[in-house]
């Protein structure tokens, strides 16, 4: 997955023609309208619990994916989560260009229900035969670059969070979508598989000192 960051891919370099999208879904993204119109503001502290600060939920998801060396990205709400809306994501990306006629697509996801294990990598592969999947390591969703695209959905998109419905959020998502795709570069990723080896070996190193510490003899 890092050497992909780096466009490569089993030691070859990818070609021109090869992209790397990372995917995950965002369940915290929910439509949460408010039980009352909510009031001008006044002054003195603000009371907590008053009617019209109640949210009332609207189920929904959104399901993200974010081309890592083109800046882009692409959004899609769903109402639930689940194999179907996973593919519905890849079939949104990949039937348009570049990535309908590319050589390779790799999908970098992480360890959820939809898209977990070999099942779900021959399902995408068979479904469009360009796509292969990447999983993330168990518990390091946090070298899935689409997590930093939540970071900034979260702040400049859904906060604060008062949509009636998932149209309105979709909407929202769509608008951002546009205006990101014109002007955003890519994330300026430091992680590579040097760092990554580095860091195995420094967990792998017998920790000499804390040993001897514990047994009373002193270091050397």
């Amino acid at each position: 997955m890092l050497d992909l960051y780096t466009r490569s891919w089993q030691g070859i370099p990818l070609g021109g023609n090869e992209y790397v999208i990372s995917a995950d879904e965002k369940t915290s993204i929910q439509a949460r309208c408010r039980c009352h119109p909510t009031l001008a503001p006044r002054a003195g502290p603000s009371r907590a619990g008053e009617p019209h600060l109640r949210p009332r939920r609207r189920p929904g998801l959104s399901r993200p994916a974010y081309d890592v060396h083109r800046a882009r990205v692409f959004d899609r709400t769903e109402p639930r989560t689940g194999i179907a809306p996973f593919m519905n994501l890849v079939a949104q990306v990949v039937s348009q260009e570049p990535y309908a006629s590319a050589k390779r697509v790799f999908w970098i996801v992480g360890n959820g229900s939809s898209p977990r294990g070999q099942k779900a990598a021959d399902r995408l592969t068979s479904a469009f035969p360009n796509a292969v999947m990447v999983h993330t390591p168990v518990h390091a969703s946090w070298l899935n670059q689409v997590e930093i695209s939540f970071s900034v959905v979260q702040y400049k998109v859904v906060s604060p969070n008062g949509f009636p419905d998932l149209t309105q959020v979709g909407d929202r998502l769509r608008a951002f979508e546009d205006r990101y795709n014109a002007t955003a570069q890519p994330f300026p990723w430091k992680f590579t598989t040097s760092d990554l080896n580095d860091l195995l070996a420094r967990l792998d190193r017998p920790t000499t000192d804390h040993q001897e510490q514990s047994s009373g003899r002193p270091g050397t």
